[in-house]
């Protein structure tokens, strides 16, 4: 992992865990410095978990092709930190290519699990669901794959519905997958431009 140090460890152990207080998580907007603690975060979910669908970690380059294309989508990217370290990453991507869909985007949401508890995921989110009703999206939605329950209850803290579930949708560690899809409405407003024809 890129970041050796871990933010809420120390050599005084268990006892440290439990008195020092919580510090405060930071996002913003990531930039391709930031592409190497990502891509660090993101290999973990690849290779030890059901959370996504990749079967082999890619890259930093990948990780930075994939940064570039949110951006040029106009979409946003973000990081958390906390006690000066990266240690969650969401963005929102285009759901589907056809042009009618425009409005609605995905969300894609990964924290370190070493740093559940300080709110790093809610933060991320929030600012993400914000940030894309500023740009005029109408809705997001959230696909989680396998059984991730930590996943399906941060988007229901922040108004997500369960809208179904596709069995079987995919294979990892050699058993078949569901995909739950949930979705949360943005804006109530008419979109400024009409694309249908």
């Amino acid at each position: 992992m890129a970041n050796s140090k871990e933010p809420h460890q120390s050599s005084a152990g268990l006892a440290a865990v439990i008195t020092r207080p919580k510090a405060e998580c930071s996002v913003r907007l990531a930039t391709p410095d930031d592409m190497a603690a990502v891509t660090a975060i993101y290999a973990h979910f690849v290779e030890n978990t059901t959370a996504t669908f990749d079967l082999v970690a890619p890259g930093e380059a990948t990780m930075r092709r994939r940064l570039q294309t949110v951006v040029e989508s106009g979409l946003p990217y973000l990081v958390a930190e906390l006690d000066g370290y990266i240690v969650g990453y969401s963005y929102a991507a285009i759901f589907r290519p056809r042009a009618g869909y425009c409005f609605t985007v995905e969300d894609s949401i990964y924290v370190r699990a070493d740093c559940r508890g300080y709110g790093v995921g809610k933060s991320l989110l929030s600012e993400l669901t914000s940030l894309c009703t500023l740009r005029g999206c109408h809705s997001m939605v959230a696909c989680i794959c396998g059984d991730n329950v930590p996943s399906v209850a941060l988007h229901a803290s922040l108004g997500f519905l369960p809208i179904g579930v596709l069995p079987e949708a995919g294979r990892k560690f050699g058993k078949w997958l569901s995909l739950s899809i949930m979705q949360r409405l943005l804006a109530t407003t008419t979109p400024p431009c009409d694309l249908t024809p």
